[in-house]
């Protein structure tokens, strides 16, 4: 998840911009953070999961297990709620976890599914040794093609492909 500058600024974590948006603040009186964000060079950090938001855990499990070919490690229902671990046995340390649990008041439950439910949110990217087979084979099964397998401006060959919730799936040219 990328943390913006912005969200820092909000939050009074850079130094020398004001913190915004906290109760009792008066536009234009507000201090600069003493806060400074320093480095850990020694830590060495890898990915190990990441979650998808997804509107029906069925639908998104039989298109990541069934078309993309992801093996399951997990599936938690917990009432309405469920999460589904799914990985790759090429990285069996890195998971991608489906779920339909969104934190928060309903208000919010609500305004992420309609993002969702558009098709505005990025999930993930995946790599492939061969590009064009497997935008073959995502086409062959029903797989909503966003765009095709191309070189894009920056150099990257890639193509994209949507989940059945809408969420945005970008495959690279290993």
């Amino acid at each position: 998840m990328a943390f913006h500058v912005r969200n820092l600024v909000r939050l009074g974590a850079v130094s020398g911009y004001p913190a915004v948006g906290r109760p009792g603040d008066r536009a234009g009186s507000e201090k600069p953070s003493q806060v400074v964000l320093t480095s850990v060079p020694g830590m060495d950090l890898t990915l190990s999961r990441a979650f998808v938001t997804v509107t029906d855990p069925d639908k998104a499990l039989a298109f990541y297990r069934d078309v993309l070919g992801l093996d399951v490690v997990m599936d938690v229902p917990n009432g309405d709620f469920r999460w589904i671990t799914v990985g790759s046995k090429s990285q069996p340390g890195v998971a991608i976890v489906l779920t339909n649990y969104i934190q928060g008041s309903p208000d919010d439950q609500s305004y992420v599914a309609g993002l969702v439910a558009k098709g505005a949110l990025n999930a993930v990217h995946f790599a492939t040794d061969d590009l064009d087979a497997v935008f073959a084979e995502l086409a062959d099964a029903g797989a909503e093609i966003v765009s095709e397998p191309t070189t894009q401006p920056w150099g990257v060959r890639d193509g994209a492909v949507r989940d059945p919730s809408g969420n945005l799936i970008r495959i690279d040219q290993a």
